[in-house]
Protein backbone atom coordinates (compact mmCIF):
# COMPACT_ATOMS: atom_id res chain seq x y z
CA UNK A 1 0.00 0.00 0.00
CA UNK A 2 1.22 3.30 -0.61
CA UNK A 3 0.80 5.96 2.30
CA UNK A 4 2.61 8.69 1.18
CA UNK A 5 4.30 10.31 -1.86
CA UNK A 6 7.10 12.94 -1.84
CA UNK A 7 8.41 14.31 -5.06
CA UNK A 8 8.78 17.30 -8.01
CA UNK A 9 5.26 18.31 -9.55
CA UNK A 10 6.07 17.69 -12.81
CA UNK A 11 2.64 17.87 -14.46
CA UNK A 12 -0.88 19.05 -14.08
CA UNK A 13 -2.98 17.25 -16.50
CA UNK A 14 -6.62 18.13 -16.19
CA UNK A 15 -7.65 17.20 -12.71
CA UNK A 16 -4.78 15.60 -12.20
CA UNK A 17 -1.38 16.39 -10.58
CA UNK A 18 1.74 14.02 -11.53
CA UNK A 19 4.54 13.30 -9.26
CA UNK A 20 7.78 12.70 -10.54
CA UNK A 21 9.42 10.29 -7.46
CA UNK A 22 13.04 8.63 -8.77
CA UNK A 23 11.99 8.71 -12.45
CA UNK A 24 8.61 7.39 -11.55
CA UNK A 25 5.73 9.64 -12.14
CA UNK A 26 2.59 9.07 -10.20
CA UNK A 27 -1.01 10.56 -11.50
CA UNK A 28 -2.63 11.54 -8.68
CA UNK A 29 -6.13 13.26 -7.94
CA UNK A 30 -6.43 16.04 -5.59
CA UNK A 31 -8.69 17.84 -4.56
CA UNK A 32 -9.20 21.27 -5.76
CA UNK A 33 -7.36 22.96 -2.75
CA UNK A 34 -4.82 20.82 -3.32
CA UNK A 35 -4.59 21.53 -7.02
CA UNK A 36 -4.60 25.23 -6.58
CA UNK A 37 -1.45 25.37 -4.80
CA UNK A 38 0.53 22.44 -6.56
CA UNK A 39 2.80 24.28 -8.53
CA UNK A 40 4.96 22.15 -11.45
CA UNK A 41 8.73 22.32 -10.63
CA UNK A 42 8.22 22.37 -6.59
CA UNK A 43 8.78 19.87 -3.99
CA UNK A 44 5.94 18.39 -2.66
CA UNK A 45 4.48 15.42 -0.05
CA UNK A 46 1.18 14.50 -0.26
CA UNK A 47 -0.57 11.53 1.66
CA UNK A 48 -2.14 8.94 -0.70
CA UNK A 49 -5.15 7.24 -0.67
CA UNK A 50 -5.27 3.71 -3.29
CA UNK A 51 -8.58 2.86 -4.93
CA UNK A 52 -8.11 -0.46 -6.74
CA UNK A 53 -10.87 -2.01 -8.76
CA UNK A 54 -10.48 -5.07 -11.34
CA UNK A 55 -10.41 -2.37 -14.09
CA UNK A 56 -8.08 0.77 -12.56
CA UNK A 57 -5.90 1.52 -9.93
CA UNK A 58 -6.76 5.41 -8.95
CA UNK A 59 -4.33 7.04 -6.39
CA UNK A 60 -6.19 9.69 -4.18
CA UNK A 61 -3.30 12.90 -3.03
CA UNK A 62 -3.82 15.17 -0.01
CA UNK A 63 -1.08 17.76 1.29
CA UNK A 64 -2.80 17.34 4.78
CA UNK A 65 -3.34 14.29 6.80
CA UNK A 66 -6.45 15.79 8.02
CA UNK A 67 -8.13 16.23 4.19
CA UNK A 68 -7.44 12.39 3.22
CA UNK A 69 -9.03 11.28 7.06
CA UNK A 70 -12.40 13.77 6.00
CA UNK A 71 -12.24 11.57 2.60
CA UNK A 72 -11.96 8.35 3.74
CA UNK A 73 -15.15 9.19 6.30
CA UNK A 74 -16.59 10.56 3.46
CA UNK A 75 -15.97 7.20 1.44
CA UNK A 76 -17.62 5.42 4.80
CA UNK A 77 -21.66 6.95 3.91
CA UNK A 78 -23.43 4.37 1.83
CA UNK A 79 -23.59 6.13 -1.79
CA UNK A 80 -20.06 7.99 -1.65
CA UNK A 81 -17.40 6.67 -4.11
CA UNK A 82 -13.72 7.98 -4.18
CA UNK A 83 -15.09 10.82 -7.19
CA UNK A 84 -17.70 11.78 -5.69
CA UNK A 85 -16.13 12.37 -1.77
CA UNK A 86 -12.85 14.30 -4.11
CA UNK A 87 -16.51 16.50 -5.45
CA UNK A 88 -17.29 16.89 -2.14
CA UNK A 89 -13.52 18.17 -0.88
CA UNK A 90 -13.62 20.16 -4.01
CA UNK A 91 -16.52 22.54 -3.31
CA UNK A 92 -14.72 24.55 -0.75
CA UNK A 93 -11.75 24.05 1.68
CA UNK A 94 -11.76 20.72 3.93
CA UNK A 95 -12.46 23.40 6.48
CA UNK A 96 -15.57 24.56 4.61
CA UNK A 97 -16.75 20.81 4.08
CA UNK A 98 -16.25 19.78 7.40
CA UNK A 99 -18.05 23.01 8.82
CA UNK A 100 -20.97 22.29 6.19
CA UNK A 101 -21.44 18.53 7.70
CA UNK A 102 -21.22 19.92 11.17
CA UNK A 103 -23.35 22.20 11.25
CA UNK A 104 -26.04 20.32 8.55
CA UNK A 105 -25.67 22.45 5.72
CA UNK A 106 -26.88 20.53 3.24
CA UNK A 107 -27.20 23.15 0.48
CA UNK A 108 -23.68 23.32 0.59
CA UNK A 109 -22.48 19.88 0.18
CA UNK A 110 -25.43 19.37 -3.11
CA UNK A 111 -23.00 22.34 -4.86
CA UNK A 112 -20.64 19.23 -5.53
CA UNK A 113 -20.98 17.20 -9.27
CA UNK A 114 -22.95 13.97 -8.61
CA UNK A 115 -24.07 14.88 -4.98
CA UNK A 116 -28.28 14.88 -4.46
CA UNK A 117 -29.84 16.07 -1.77
CA UNK A 118 -30.10 12.47 -0.07
CA UNK A 119 -26.40 11.79 -0.47
CA UNK A 120 -26.10 15.61 1.37
CA UNK A 121 -28.19 14.60 3.83
CA UNK A 122 -26.70 10.99 4.60
CA UNK A 123 -23.19 12.62 4.87
CA UNK A 124 -24.24 15.21 7.52
CA UNK A 125 -26.35 12.46 9.64
CA UNK A 126 -23.31 10.20 9.38
CA UNK A 127 -20.68 12.70 9.90
CA UNK A 128 -21.88 15.15 11.99
CA UNK A 129 -20.95 13.91 15.27
CA UNK A 130 -18.03 12.66 13.78
CA UNK A 131 -15.86 15.32 12.41
CA UNK A 132 -14.41 17.60 14.98
CA UNK A 133 -16.39 20.97 14.80
CA UNK A 134 -19.60 21.75 16.35
CA UNK A 135 -22.00 23.36 14.41
CA UNK A 136 -21.59 26.65 15.29
CA UNK A 137 -18.42 26.86 13.82
CA UNK A 138 -19.86 25.92 10.47
CA UNK A 139 -21.56 29.08 10.74
CA UNK A 140 -18.47 31.22 10.27
CA UNK A 141 -16.56 29.05 7.62
CA UNK A 142 -19.65 28.78 5.29
CA UNK A 143 -20.35 31.85 4.21
CA UNK A 144 -17.54 32.72 1.81
CA UNK A 145 -17.83 31.99 -1.92
CA UNK A 146 -16.67 28.28 -2.93
CA UNK A 147 -14.33 26.36 -4.56
CA UNK A 148 -16.37 26.35 -7.97
CA UNK A 149 -16.89 30.36 -7.89
CA UNK A 150 -14.95 30.81 -11.17
CA UNK A 151 -13.05 33.88 -9.46
CA UNK A 152 -11.99 31.62 -7.02
CA UNK A 153 -10.18 29.38 -9.51
CA UNK A 154 -8.88 32.70 -11.59
CA UNK A 155 -7.20 33.81 -8.12
CA UNK A 156 -6.04 30.13 -7.51
CA UNK A 157 -4.24 30.15 -10.93
CA UNK A 158 -2.52 33.36 -9.90
CA UNK A 159 -1.02 31.53 -6.55
CA UNK A 160 -3.68 31.78 -3.92
CA UNK A 161 -4.50 28.94 -1.87
CA UNK A 162 -8.73 28.20 -2.28
CA UNK A 163 -9.01 29.34 1.29
CA UNK A 164 -7.16 32.26 0.77
CA UNK A 165 -9.25 33.09 -2.73
CA UNK A 166 -12.60 32.79 -0.90
CA UNK A 167 -11.68 35.20 2.09
CA UNK A 168 -10.58 37.53 -0.26
CA UNK A 169 -13.57 37.41 -2.22
CA UNK A 170 -15.95 36.93 0.81
CA UNK A 171 -17.29 40.56 0.73
CA UNK A 172 -17.09 41.22 -2.97
CA UNK A 173 -20.69 40.79 -4.51
CA UNK A 174 -21.53 37.89 -6.90
CA UNK A 175 -23.45 40.22 -8.97
CA UNK A 176 -20.53 41.58 -10.42
CA UNK A 177 -18.45 40.79 -13.50
CA UNK A 178 -15.37 37.83 -13.02
CA UNK A 179 -13.26 39.87 -14.19
CA UNK A 180 -14.31 42.68 -11.81
CA UNK A 181 -14.53 40.50 -8.74
CA UNK A 182 -10.89 39.03 -8.97
CA UNK A 183 -9.57 42.67 -9.67
CA UNK A 184 -11.17 43.74 -6.65
CA UNK A 185 -10.01 40.80 -4.67
CA UNK A 186 -6.01 41.72 -5.80
CA UNK A 187 -6.86 45.41 -4.43
CA UNK A 188 -8.01 44.31 -1.16
CA UNK A 189 -11.78 45.83 -2.01
CA UNK A 190 -15.35 45.72 -0.84
CA UNK A 191 -18.08 46.53 -2.82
Amino acid sequence: MIAMLEGIVSEKLGDMVVLSVQGVGYGLLTPAEDFGVLNTGTKTKLYVYEHIREVSHDLYGFSKLQTKALFEQLLGVNGIGPKMALNMLSIGSADQVRGAIAAGDVKFLQQAQGVGKRVAERAVVELKDKVGLDGSLGDTVLHRPSATDEAVHALTALGYTADDAARALADISKELSTEERVRMALKGGTR
